[in-house]
């Protein structure tokens, strides 16, 4: 009598020499599942040890870098390891990746958030500001009313939504949850991915590479709280669906574009509202996938068009009237374009490794990416579209500087369809969808050094490298508790019409009350100025600061996140802000305001002996020198 078939779910499980009659042991079934998860269960583990043992009160040349203990980069081996083990077989179902790569998110992303008491980044305490401002004027302002801050009225699609959900979660403000938002928007953009991947291939070992990749490589810090971030998860779905559209030709063709065009018209308008750069990437994008045969359909990209003028010729055009000039003045200037993205220079042994490990990174995964269209002819040719869009944003250099960013957002762009190729390169073979006929078995996991190790070896340096890239920089970018109430404790009391002075603008709630406050920062003023200021400090700054009329007050503002961005980027060292405190400190011109161990706020004495305002300076305090969204 023949031997019962061994069901198909524990085929893969039974040893082929094991007698038809003897059932395999229960226990064998759990196995291989329990040492697929080991490796992410510890390395979870050890970075939950390792955030609990981080110290932040003192951040070095390195920031978190240099803080983190030994265990949250074994966490970070253990799961890259355990990725690169599941990956490597075809056969492996999605859900072991799926986990793994979350897992990553989890190291990368909510470990600044449990570390650090207060959010991270100046700009995005710049866009609590916003939001505050929407709350408290009930509506968006005009120029007149905000100055250069009113280019946030103009592109508000990301900051109404916040303050909708502010109102809706009955928080205090944007704060509460912003430190969370870079592991929100990183998540957001993970299906995207999936389906852009999924386009071209079948093989999960490439789509999930190229994830995994694309995460490690996007450590230009564009996911923090921002409109950019979410525009970027709003493009990325948008292009998605367009790739996935082009793969399904057929009767109706026509109809199914205009049905997919208004259904896609909420995505492009809330691009259009809420971001400069995004709707022109995405045009372009568009574009360049209309000249191929399989994506000839230019209704959204008609639609998208004539949404992006409609906004632009009304709301966004009192903006658009002051800057196309500088536009017009630098297009064609990639040199300049290029080399303003490292405007500031990375000053000290800390920050200069720091900004050539991520420029090594990037370098890194563009050659990978090139190495996988050499040797990928068959990919190259199923996934030329992903290859037109990892080229497309190299046009945007020939354009702008971009408020000195335009390198690292055309890096951010290309990112997508270079982390594909990129993946192509790290394993063995790859499995274009054309080329897998129904029913065929998927390869089995190439052995041996050349196809195992090496290419793992090369994952985990990459992975490695993210963390330096993406939060070696802390030092300016943290802003400690004492800091965030010195800051604070200046814009409670400070009345309408006063001026708040100080060496820079990184430091917390730095734009607090802008509607009513004005901001003057003035290493961003000319040379010349800052030399007097040195030359003269309370003497200089007093003068700048006497345009002021009661019941306004002008006041000085020297903090932590000050020095710390002078210093690392090459500007004024701590000892020159130091004498710099020491002389208003010492001037009957002033007095202080307040001080703790993050920082000290003096007043301008109402006295005449300030003597009368300098013109050119009383100009630049009226600025606010703002930074484009």
């Amino acid at each position: 009598m023949a031997a019962p078939e061994a069901p198909a779910e524990d085929a893969e499980d039974t040893p082929a020499t094991a007698p038809a009659d003897v059932p395999a042991p229960r226990g064998r079934r759990w196995a291989r599942p329990a040492a697929l998860a080991a490796p992410l269960v510890a390395g979870l583990a050890l970075w939950a040890y390792a955030v609990v043992r981080t110290d932040t009160s003192a951040l070095g040349a390195f920031g978190l870098v240099g803080a983190v203990p030994v265990a949250f980069w074994v966490a970070l081996a253990l799961l890259t390891t355990g990725f690169w083990i599941c990956v490597r077989d075809p056969l492996r179902s999605n859900r072991w990746a799926l986990a793994y790569t979350l897992g990553l998110l989890v190291l990368q992303r909510a470990t600044q958030a449990l570390v650090y008491p207060t959010p991270l980044y100046s700009w995005a305490w710049k866009h609590d500001a916003v939001i505050e401002h929407l709350l408290t004027a009930g509506g968006l302002q005009r120029g007149e009313q905000l100055g250069d801050m009113a280019v946030y009225d103009q592109w508000p699609g990301f900051f109404a939504a916040q303050a909708a959900l502010v109102r809706l979660t009955g928080v205090e403000n944007a704060a509460m949850f912003m430190a969370w938002w870079p592991l929100i928007s990183s998540l957001l953009l993970l299906a995207p991915l999936l389906l852009v991947y999924r386009t071209f291939t079948q093989d999960r070992r490439l789509i999930w590479t190229a994830v995994w990749i694309f995460y490690v490589a996007n450590w230009v810090g564009q996911d923090y709280f921002s409109p950019q971030s979410l525009a970027l998860a709003l493009y990325l779905a948008v292009i998605a669906i367009v790739l996935r559209r082009g793969e399904r030709p057929g009767r109706g063709r026509r109809s199914r574009q205009v049905l997919w065009t208004v259904l896609l018209i909420p995505l492009l308008t809330a691009i259009v509202i809420s971001h400069q750069l995004t709707p022109v990437m995405l045009a372009a994008s568009l574009a360049v996938l209309c000249v191929t045969r399989r994506y000839r359909d230019w209704t959204l990209l008609l639609t998208l068009l004539l949404v992006f003028a409609a906004w632009n010729l009304t709301a966004s055009l009192p903006f658009l009237r002051e800057a196309v000039p500088e536009m017009i003045s630098s297009f064609g200037d990639v040199g300049g374009n290029l080399e303003a993205g490292y405007g500031a220079t990375p000053t000290g042994t800390g920050p200069v490794i720091v900004s050539w490990v991520s420029r090594l990174l990037s370098a890194s995964v563009l050659l990978l990416a090139g190495l996988g269209v050499l040797r990928r002819r068959v990919l190259r040719h199923r996934a030329r579209p992903l290859l037109l869009l990892a080229a497309v944003p190299l046009l945007m250099l020939v354009a702008n500087d971009y408020g000195s960013e335009m390198i690292f957002r055309v890096l951010l762009f290309m990112l997508p369809g270079a982390c594909f190729f990129a993946a192509a390169a790290l394993l063995p073979d790859v499995r274009p969808l054309a080329a897998d006929p129904v029913g065929a078995s998927a390869p089995r996991p190439a052995a041996g050094v050349r196809h195992a190790v090496l290419p793992g070896a090369v994952l985990l340096a990459l992975t490695a490298a993210f963390v330096p890239s993406y939060s070696g920089k802390d030092r300016l970018s943290y802003f400690p508790p004492q800091e965030v109430a010195l800051v604070r404790q200046v814009f409670d009391q400070a009345p309408e019409g006063s001026l708040v002075v100080a060496a820079h603008r990184n430091y917390p709630l730095a734009y607090a009350s802008y509607w009513n406050v004005r901001h003057y920062w003035f290493l961003d003023d000319a040379t010349s100025h800052v030399e007097e200021i040195l030359k003269d400090p309370a003497g200089t700054l007093a003068r700048d600061m006497a345009s002021v009329e009661p019941p306004g007050k002008a006041y000085f503002l020297l903090t932590q996140g000050q020095i710390a961005n002078s210093e690392m980027n090459g500007m004024l060292t701590a000892r020159q802000l130091r004498s710099i405190e020491k002389s208003v400190a010492a001037s009957p011109l002033f007095e202080e305001a307040g001080r703790n161990s993050a920082g000290v706020v003096f007043t301008l004495k109402p006295t005449d002996t300030a003597g009368a305002a300098d013109p050119d300076s009383a100009d630049t305090a009226e600025s606010t020198a703002g930074r484009t969204p």
